[in-house]
């Protein structure tokens, strides 16, 4: 028995599992939904969720987008995993969270005396939040496929590159792609981006 687990990024659903089901007929497929403003209980979500379906499947495979791939790294499942599809991963949280913070004027003083901090982009800094990343550094054993776009804003293709050279994942960069896969050319790359991976399984 065999399943699938779609993690979403930020402002994503569970519901995005459904384009997925076609690439894998013979498996489960299922998403989850957790709270992305919380790592906390993000985290304690998704290993929840895993930990559920390994009792029933011997084999699951993972599609991870974003922010959901980081809090999956850091959930404590890559022994449950049997392959993982990293989608514009943040590998490197705390450089993401430092680089807004410089962006913005922050300093890690300031963020600390106040707790929280709104950008002018209308992000939210936390100073809870950038602990929690720093006590709890990425983790990561399954085999893993990472998909990059060539125009990825958010995140850096050095992260990356690093990542992928450090856990031994293969690296594909979508040129013209951006963070956040979405557009007809863009899901029509990833679905082949996957069929080529589970192919090769």
């Amino acid at each position: 028995m065999e399943a699938v687990l779609y993690i979403h990024g930020k402002g994503g659903s569970s519901s995005e599992a459904e384009h997925y089901r076609s690439l894998f007929p013979s498996r489960h497929v299922a998403g989850v939904d957790y709270d992305v403003s919380s790592p906390q209980n993000a985290v304690k979500t998704i290993r929840g969720c895993v930990k559920e379906l390994s009792l029933s499947y011997d084999k699951i495979t993972l599609i991870a987008n974003s922010i959901g791939a980081y809090f999956t790294m850091i959930s404590d499942v890559d022994e449950y995993i049997s392959r993982a599809y990293f989608i514009s991963p943040v590998v490197d949280m705390e450089s993401l969270i430092t680089d807004m913070m410089k962006e913005s004027g922050v300093t890690a003083k300031e963020l600390s005396e106040k707790g929280t901090v709104v950008t002018p982009s209308g992000d939210t800094l936390s100073w809870e939040y950038l602990c929690f990343v720093r006590d709890h550094p990425v983790v990561w054993n399954a085999p893993t496929d990472v998909l990059y776009g060539e125009k990825d804003e958010l995140v850096s293709y050095n992260s990356v590159y690093a990542f992928s050279v450090k856990h031994n994942a293969s690296l594909t960069v979508m040129k013209n792609g951006e963070h956040w896969f979405h557009t007809e050319e863009q899901m029509r790359f990833t679905d082949n981006w996957i069929k080529s991976g589970v192919h090769n399984d």
